[in-house]
């Protein structure tokens, strides 16, 4: 009770410190740039000067794009802002560069500083709307993107937008069958939960913002990250910690259990589960309670994360009690945690195509890891993609399938050692990229190791999501007609970065300036194209589920253009070219009659539709008529394809009704009971991959033609390029 108590004493007193007499408006106080942020601005704009390969002065005409670039990622759909603020936030447009070369970043916090407040007024005019409710009888629409509209002109305008986006927020949950008391409820709680947490944003979050708008501004994929986003960078690339092993949430104020991973301390300890609340934590089972109620997430995880074989001491209140139960106080020494959920991992499909029953074995790898620090220090177990795709295919290998499928969907890259490796995996030696210098040198990485890991049946299964490194493997296995590739045109980033430790560059003693990801070079297919822009086109293409004006490198508005150099010397190593009419033929006879694709296709012209519209309608009866068609439409298919694929063309989270039936439930996800959004992800995750089924048989049909007529599986080399 105490707790609880004082609680809501803070709460009240922040709230009041913050809030405006006349209009109860809770806003968080400016923030202030720190010392060592201007300094890290300084020595970053060193760097982009001199060595990004798209090099640009800092001067005024780069501070405009700056300015743009960091207005749009402030407020992109044009929700918070009104002209006049814009109008008033144009005599920083040329400032910007001063701001950085003269080590005061009062410019780029006063602009912060002016969002956060809007943000504020915003939810706040968005809290009073809910005390009388909605009339949807009129004939209104609610616009659901403002990413190209005009700055709303004045606060009467921007009000308008408001009352607009509640009413929906509002129709939404009615639809879903709350009542009014509840929907009020609701909404009262979900604005007033973003306004407290724009009361937590730190100079940092500001700091980080700008520092982004400035390096996008040059080039899309030149990323500042604070010294809490290098760390989480790290822990990514080499897949380990140090902590307790779980997955961290914030629900209703509380960190929140989500996950607890398989032989972590918080799991082997026994006294945790899914749900409970961390509510304090301490440093040795002596140490002082830090109270961690109302906490971001990321700063509890600071807390909780240490030095391996330390102690950390948690107060934890369980899932099953109120606000006034007992806490209980846990203590764990802390470990190196693997992250084998983000490893690669393997699965065999069986296939049956012309009577041959065909095991393919799929390998999913999320992305090209590696631990940098680990391989430098000669560490026998450093973790690696590449050492971890040739411990699965080994044991394909043993489980006798007859063609392996790389699947690199949503990868969106990581290390070029790794790309590089990994083609070597399926190659017998041979140039794999080449790189284009700022200067214009052109190098090539090459696969130099004799021998291959896989001679057999190979496909890659690359979509919109698949980046970078995955652009470099799947154009490399195309090239040399190793591999079939299926699925949607890759993402187009044909760049190559490097990291730049900002602080190493200072001399630092403490983390404190982060780092940049840079981009140092554009690389190249061995055949002289680029993936830049137009990605890697499949060789046997899927549906195209994202818009690729939306989603991709050719969404934005400077990236590098497509280019072409020479191409090297290289020896195919096989080819499926021959075989290819009669695959795509096999492929278009299936998909014409499989339902799941005809559903998917239907639900892309659905998409592509609304959001050619833009538009939503505001009144009851005309938007029940609308779920219910969905829904009838929905009930009729196959449950197991068509849950996924009305989910990804409404754009909203849904739910499965026992009828069968998927809805919209006009929550948010921290709104939702953790168990039953648990449970709705696993069955997401469970949910038939008709994608993946779809390629496994391709690649049963090239197996199926090989087994069958064993002229058109013989490796031909033809001239050398």
């Amino acid at each position: 009770m105490k707790r609880k108590l004082l609680y809501l004493l803070l709460a009240i007193a922040s709230a009041a410190q913050g809030a405006t007499p006349d209009t109860g408006l809770v806003f968080a106080p400016d923030l202030q740039p720190l010392r060592q942020q201007a300094r890290a601005a300084r020595v970053a704009a060193e760097v982009l000067t001199r060595y990004h390969y798209k090099s640009m002065p800092l001067d005024d005409a780069l501070s405009e794009k700056i300015f743009d670039q960091y207005v749009k990622s402030l407020d992109g759909e044009k929700l918070f802002f009104v002209q006049s603020d814009v109008d008033q936030l144009a005599g920083y447009r040329t400032r910007l560069d001063n701001a950085i070369l003269e080590e005061n970043l009062a410019a780029p916090f006063a602009i912060f500083n002016l969002y956060t407040r809007r943000l504020a007024e915003r939810f706040t005019f968005a809290r009073t709307l809910l005390k009388s409710g909605f009339d949807f009888r009129g004939n209104e629409t609610y616009q659901i993107s403002r990413e190209k509209e005009a700055w709303a002109k004045s606060d009467a305008d921007i009000r308008e937008i408001w009352r607009k986006r509640v009413k929906n927020d509002w129709l939404r949950l009615k639809l879903a069958g709350s009542d009014d008391k509840a929907i009020a409820a609701t909404l009262d709680k979900r604005y007033d939960t973003s306004i407290r947490r724009i009361g937590r944003v730190k100079s940092e979050d500001a700091f980080q913002a700008f520092m982004n708008a400035y390096t996008m501004a040059i080039e899309p994929h030149t990323n500042y990250m604070g010294p809490r986003a290098n760390e989480e960078f790290d822990i990514s690339m080499k897949l380990s910690l140090v902590g307790i092993g779980a997955v961290l949430t914030e629900m209703n104020d509380y960190i929140t259990i989500r996950d607890l991973l398989p032989g972590g301390p918080a799991t082997l300890s026994g006294q945790l589960k899914v749900g409970d609340r961390i509510i304090g934590v301490a440093q040795g089972e002596a140490g002082a309670v830090t109270d961690v109620l109302g906490w971001r997430v990321d700063d509890a995880v600071g807390l909780i994360r240490g030095a391996e074989d330390s102690v950390v001491m948690l107060e934890v209140l369980p899932a099953d009690a109120g606000p006034d139960g007992k806490p209980r106080r846990i203590s764990l020494t802390r470990k190196k945690i693997s992250l084998e959920e983000q490893a690669a991992k393997k699965t065999v499909l069986p296939v049956t195509t012309g009577g041959v029953n065909i095991r393919v074995g799929v390998i999913t790898l999320p992305s090209f890891y590696e631990d940098f620090e680990g391989r430098r220090r000669g560490d026998p177990n450093y973790k690696s993609a590449t050492r971890d795709v040739a411990r699965l295919l080994a044991e394909l290998k043993k489980d006798k399938v007859d063609s392996v499928l790389i699947d690199l969907r949503n990868n969106g890259g990581g290390s070029l050692v790794e790309a590089v490796e990994l083609t070597g995996m399926f190659i017998d030696k041979g140039p794999v990229v080449q790189q284009r210098a700022a200067n214009g040198d052109i190098s090539v990485q090459s696969d130099n190791k004799a021998g291959v890991a896989w001679d057999g049946p190979l496909g890659v299964l690359i979509n919109r999501g698949s980046a970078s490194a995955s652009e470099i493997f799947a154009a490399a296995m195309q090239d040399y007609g190793r591999g079939l590739v299926i699925g949607e045109p890759s993402f187009g980033k044909g760049t190559v970065q490097s990291l730049v430790d900002l602080d190493q560059l200072a001399n630092n003693s403490k983390p404190q300036f982060g780092g940049l990801r840079l981009t140092v070079a554009q690389f190249f297919r061995i055949n002289g194209g680029t993936t830049q822009l137009r990605g890697v086109t499949p060789d046997i293409a899927f549906p195209m589920v994202f818009d690729a004006e939306r989603f991709g490198e050719s969404s934005y508005d400077n990236a590098l253009p497509w280019m072409q150099v020479r191409a090297v010397n290289y020896p195919a190593s096989g080819t499926y070219k021959d075989r290819l009419p009669l695959l795509r033929a096999r492929h278009v006879a299936r998909v014409r009659t499989d339902k799941d694709f005809q559903y998917l296709q239907e639900d892309i012209d659905e998409l592509k539709l609304q959001q050619k519209k833009n538009l939503v309608s505001l009144n009851e009866a005309e938007r029940r008529k609308e779920q219910q068609a969905r829904e009838a439409r929905v009930a009729a298919r196959d449950q197991t394809g068509a849950v996924a694929t009305n989910a990804r063309a409404n754009g909203s989270r849904t739910v499965t009704d026992k009828g069968g039936a998927s809805r919209d439930d006009g929550l948010q996800p921290e709104e939702r009971n953790l168990v039953s959004e648990l449970a709705a992800e696993k069955e997401r995750k469970n949910a038939k991959d008709f994608f993946l089924l779809e390629a496994a048989r391709i690649l049963g049909d090239e197996a199926g033609l090989s087994k069958s007529r064993p002229a058109l599986a013989v490796q031909v080399k033809p001239e050398v390029q």
